[in-house]
């Protein structure tokens, strides 16, 4: 039975690796009883250190994340007063083709376009 443990425990990360591995060799002045509750204590340590560990990290996540979240809010902002900026100068030139009249528009790109054959055909 201990070893069918050894064999699922080597597939697991290394913060888990050993927790029943631990294997205090006693002498024979100790009893069965006595060795167990060594191992059991050596266990506990070792999973009470791979706790602290798992605290730790998940405090660094917490803290990676609340910096993340705070990033992203101010870039929402931004682009929420971009757009804003952005609307404005769109009713700006819509205000500006609206007012134009479309004769005056109409001459001023067929003159774009008769400008552009002419240079077109000159060059070639």
């Amino acid at each position: 039975m201990m070893n069918s443990r050894r064999d699922f425990n080597k597939g697991r990360t290394a913060l888990f690796d050993g927790i029943e591995e631990g294997g205090i060799r006693a002498s024979s002045s100790y009893t069965s009883h006595e060795i167990d509750e060594h191992e059991n204590e050596r266990a506990i340590d070792g999973l009470q250190d791979r706790v602290n560990v798992l605290k730790r990290l998940t405090g660094d996540i917490h803290e990676e994340l609340e910096s993340h979240n705070s990033v992203l809010e101010r870039m929402g902002n931004a682009m929420d007063a971009s757009r804003g900026i952005l609307s404005g100068t769109m009713d700006r030139f819509k205000t500006v083709f609206e007012t134009k009249s479309s004769r005056r528009m109409a001459t001023l790109i067929g003159s774009f376009v008769i400008l552009f054959l002419l240079i077109y055909y000159l060059t070639k």
